[in-house]
């Protein structure tokens, strides 16, 4: 693939009505940038941290980046851009969701759905360090619906910590299945050595949790090896810096929201017509690493996605071990 299509696939992707986003943990941007050739990574999400327990309420992530992933033969469903420097990942991924109240056992009509969501992905991620351009893949697989987990993960969470039982997971998303494929894309715009970058970022999601399309902005302020080099941390490095990514997208379809493409039993989906578009989100996040020891704090604001709805809030820790 030329890297010339690169901008027009982008291109397509903001035009398309068919695309849409949510709100799964990715690893692949650039201020998430962990300057090893393998490491282990895991993420916590949850709306605790901006004091709600609405919509999306928790995402537990866990990814394992080693360089004998080159071998996996889904690598051969990958697009490869063919830049100077690629890694290879697995992980899985557990999403939870819910209404704005948790102490009913009916339906909230003209709130979120509940849902769960468990995938298992694999991933790639190239770098070219000469024009300064990053291209990531992935593939996630898995289900939706009670066979997730999700309302079993929630109830025992709350009982651990004396909180409301959470009630009405009887109503959520039923079962069907997960297959989505994902493409993005950056490019640093202006950077200025260790302590300053700026640069472009698209997304593209296609498959039956969600399709969709969105454009962000990534800054990153603060002391950081260059997300696009190969450079590697050494025992005496460390990093500290702050990023912002704003992104607008534009919804298409949503399982989460709308329930799964094949199986349409679920007893309470949020209509097309009431998906809002398109859709604004902002994420800043605050990063310590040490050697090759990577530590993150992040808040995410979303803009309402459904007519009915409101805006939402969370936020996350991240730990990173690498080798």
């Amino acid at each position: 693939m030329s890297m010339a299509k690169i901008p027009f696939l982008l291109i397509l992707a903001w035009l398309s009505p068919l695309l849409t986003h949510a709100q799964a943990v990715t690893n692949a941007p650039a201020y998430k940038n962990l300057p090893t050739d393998g490491y282990f990574r895991t993420c916590y999400e949850n709306d605790f941290f901006a004091a709600t327990d609405r919509y999306y309420t928790q995402g537990v992530d866990f990814e394992f980046v080693h360089p004998e992933f080159r071998k996996l033969i889904t690598n051969k469903l990958f697009i490869n851009p063919h830049f100077n420097y690629t890694r290879y990942g697995i992980g899985i991924q557990h999403n939870g969701y819910t209404p704005s109240s948790l102490g009913h056992d009916d339906i909230i009509y003209g709130d979120r759905p509940f849902a769960g969501v468990f995938m298992i992905k694999t991933f790639q991620l190239a770098i070219d360090t000469v024009y300064r351009q990053r291209f990531n893949t992935a593939i996630h697989g898995g289900v939706i619906g009670p066979a997730a987990g999700a309302g079993e993960m929630q109830a025992y969470i709350h009982h651990g910590l004396n909180n409301i039982e959470p009630r009405g997971w009887s109503n959520q998303v039923q079962n069907d299945l997960v297959l989505n494929y994902s493409i993005g894309y950056e490019k640093e715009l202006l950077a200025y050595k260790r302590y300053f970058s700026i640069s472009a970022a698209g997304q593209v999601n296609a498959g039956t949790l969600n399709c969709g399309a969105g454009f962000g902005s990534t800054i990153m302020v603060g002391y950081f090896f260059s997300p696009y080099s190969n450079d590697k941390a050494t025992r005496k490095d460390f990093q500290v810096y702050f990023y912002e990514y704003p992104e607008i997208y534009i919804p298409g379809y949503d399982a989460t929201l709308q329930g799964g493409m094949f199986n349409r039993t679920s007893p309470y989906v949020i209509l097309e017509t009431d998906m809002t578009r398109p859709v604004r989100r902002n994420r800043w996040g605050f990063v310590v690493s040490y050697q090759n020891i990577y530590l993150e704090y992040f808040a995410t604001t979303l803009s309402k996605e459904f007519a009915t709805g409101t805006n939402h809030a969370w936020g996350g820790v991240e730990l990173s071990i690498g080798f």
